[in-house]
């Protein structure tokens, strides 16, 4: 009825992804697609993946938005809210003509150059402050639009360019956690007018929900007790086991 085989183990791997999907978005804000893929994609059918990984990625930003719901900045915001906006439809249209196989590969390697040259040599040593101001907030908005769109990836390109920024972590998290939040949700949106977000997806996402809010909400409280840069360090190494994911679906 759902898809896919519903025993025992198959169920496991889907609840399991759900929970680790959840958790991770929880704490750091993003994450969903990455984690929650690498389980479902071995279960479920691959055109259901990536609009339940929407659905199940709307629910763990509505729980860790409200973490960091006191440090919301939206004139700051703004620019990368419309950029991801004109930027989704984009991703979405780009699912039917592009090549999933290079923006993995080119993302992947990007997040891992990226993490691997924070963690060794630190973020003080490459900051790029206020340059570019708005308008490059906003081209980096429409990149992350046209990630979310195209494969719920809404968050690691605002997320870096943040980091570079600098600011605390908290700062950071109140522009792409909404950021991801309403690029999720327009993606889901363009999903359904589109066709995609079928009845079994529906009924796997009633599956999935409680387990990824409850991993969410668990995720959020780990969150409040951690220092910015232990924070910094496990959003790093998230990053780089994001980036090897993305090279490993490429060869599999």
């Amino acid at each position: 009825m759902m898809g896919f085989t519903a025993d025992t183990i198959n169920l496991t791997i889907v609840l399991m992804g759900a929970l680790a999907a959840g958790f991770v978005s929880g704490f750091a804000g993003f994450g969903t697609a990455l984690i929650s893929a690498g389980f479902w994609f071995h279960v479920l059918p691959a055109a259901m993946v990536p609009p339940l990984v929407i659905l199940a990625a709307i629910g763990g930003q509505l729980v860790g938005l409200v973490t960091v719901r006191k440090a919301f900045d939206w004139g700051r915001a703004t620019p990368f809210l419309i950029g991801g906006a004109a930027g989704v439809p984009v991703g979405v249209w780009a699912l039917s003509v592009a090549s999933p196989g290079a923006l993995r590969l080119s993302v992947g390697l990007f997040l891992m150059g990226y993490a691997l040259y924070q963690l060794v040599f630190g973020l003080a040593k490459f900051s790029i402050g206020r340059w570019g101001g708005r308008p490059a907030d906003a081209a980096i908005g429409i990149g992350g639009g046209i990630l979310g769109g195209f494969a719920g990836l809404s968050g690691p390109l605002p997320l870096v360019w943040l980091q570079l920024r600098g600011g605390p972590s908290d700062g950071q998290r109140a522009i792409y956690q909404p950021f991801n939040l309403i690029v999720l949700s327009l993606a889901g949106v363009v999903m359904a007018l589109g066709g995609q977000i079928t009845r079994p997806v529906l009924l796997a996402a009633a599956l999935c929900l409680p387990v990824t809010l409850v991993g969410a909400w668990i995720g959020a409280r780990l969150y409040t007790g951690v220092s910015q840069e232990t924070f910094r360090r496990v959003v790093l190494v998230l990053l780089l086991f994001s980036g090897v994911v993305l090279l490993a679906q490429t060869v599999g």
